[in-house]
């Protein structure tokens, strides 16, 4: 009986999240934010698809899109460039950079430190900041270790 309870508030607590946002509350909305907020990590839309169809709540791959789409415009989720023609999608809070490998494509977080370089006060920007991302690109620890010295 719990499982049904805890069930039920992350549905509702995920439905008050779509309406605060300005969103229609849909079917797929709800499966995809539900994934991205129980499922930590960086995840193509492709990634989405196949864990939603192997909790037995499969979407076509172009409504993958259009809702992860819609989330990133409302805010409740960041996406991450990765690459040319790639993006990898996760709930957006708290706000963070990310570090992505050049050679074996792993994201990882970078924690903003207002203050500290490259971040900035956007009240020292002329103009109205919509959004702001830094993405360091470079190779990973894993990937240095793998290096021939």
């Amino acid at each position: 009986m719990v499982g049904i309870q805890e069930s039920t508030t992350i549905e509702q607590d995920n439905t008050d999240l779509l309406r605060e946002a300005g969103l229609r509350v849909t079917r797929p909305r709800l499966l995809v934010l539900d994934l991205l907020r129980s499922t930590p990590g960086h995840h193509s839309a492709d990634d989405i698809g196949t864990l939603l169809a192997e909790k037995s709540t499969p979407l076509p791959r172009a409504s993958v899109y259009n809702v992860a789409s819609a989330l990133v415009d409302c805010g409740l989720v960041t996406m991450v460039s990765v690459g040319p023609g790639s993006a990898r999608y996760e709930y957006g809070a708290p706000w963070h950079h990310h570090f992505v490998c050049k050679i074996c494509g792993a994201i990882q977080d970078v924690h903003c430190v207002l203050g500290k370089k490259p971040c900035l006060d956007p009240d020292d920007i002329e103009g109205d900041v919509e959004e702001a991302q830094v993405t360091f690109r470079g190779t990973c620890a894993s990937c240095l270790r793998a290096i021939p010295a």
